[in-house]
């Protein structure tokens, strides 16, 4: 964000691959969405989808896409967001923020189109196992490895 050179430069150095960007986004209206840095709290004024397309082009190679405001309300990702930026790049894409049932990991992954699912209270508290929630998302549809 600061320095966006800086995902082309570790692309080239060590592939794409290795260099996964981190996204905090909030909300700004219908629809819309705004890169924060420094934990949510500094805007940016980037649009999310705009900033999604051009860490594509600098050379992530996946994008961990956090909602700063469902992050630790454990009542569901933000798929509206998930598929905004979903759809604006082919990255491999890890959704954050929100997970507090095995249904929300689900949703994250069919209809927030995301590839990746990052999940913390619901594991952290005991409330699921992962075990469960990969047997969870087996049943349900979602590729996942069990081992």
């Amino acid at each position: 964000m600061l320095d966006p050179q800086l995902i082309r430069g570790g692309a080239e150095e060590f592939g794409s691959q290795c260099i996964v960007v981190a996204i905090d986004a909030k909300r700004t209206g219908p629809g819309k969405w705004e890169v924060f840095t420094h934990g949510g709290s500094a805007a940016t004024g980037l649009d999310v989808r705009q900033w999604a397309e051009q860490v594509t082009e600098l050379g992530a190679g996946e994008i961990l896409l956090t909602s700063m405001d469902r992050d630790g309300t454990k009542d569901g990702y933000d798929n509206e967001l998930n598929r905004t930026v979903a759809s604006a790049t082919d990255l491999p894409l890890i959704a954050s923020g929100g997970a507090g049932t095995l249904e929300h990991l689900r949703a994250a992954a069919m209809e927030g189109k995301a590839d990746g699912l990052l999940a913390a209270s619901m594991f952290h508290f005991g409330t699921y196992t992962i075990r469960e929630a990969k047997e969870y998302l087996k049943n349900h549809g979602v590729a996942v490895r069990l081992d």
